[in-house]
């Protein structure tokens, strides 16, 4: 499944969070490897940070991640700088993503013809 979060920086925490989250921790890795997330992109705009993720089960690694103790930690140092995530759901429910178009896809479908 692949999912979209919002979240907002605090003013003035751009530069700061670009540089402490160049990376994050080996130990919060193998969390993510345990709880099924494949992979976790973010993009800034401002203080805008879109995230994508992909994972077998949103809603799981999500709650398992608040009693992890790696995560614990990372929120702890990153957390901050981040006012929260933005939404008006409960769990994965309207952030799941359905791929309607790519150009990517439409040209490579065009190059087969």
């Amino acid at each position: 499944m692949r999912v979209a979060l919002h979240s907002i920086l605090k003013p003035e925490t751009e530069d700061r969070y670009r540089t402490d989250h160049a990376a994050i921790p080996d130990d919060l890795v193998a969390s993510f490897d345990r709880l099924g997330i494949v992979d976790w992109t973010i993009w800034r705009s401002g203080r805008d940070l879109f995230h994508l993720v992909d994972c077998e089960d949103f809603d799981a690694a999500w709650t398992a991640l608040a009693d992890d103790p790696a995560n614990r930690r990372w929120q702890a140092f990153i957390g901050p700088l981040v006012e929260g995530f933005r939404t008006d759901n409960e769990g994965s429910t309207g952030l799941e993503l359905e791929r309607i178009w790519s150009l990517a896809g439409q040209s490579h479908a065009h190059t087969r013809a």
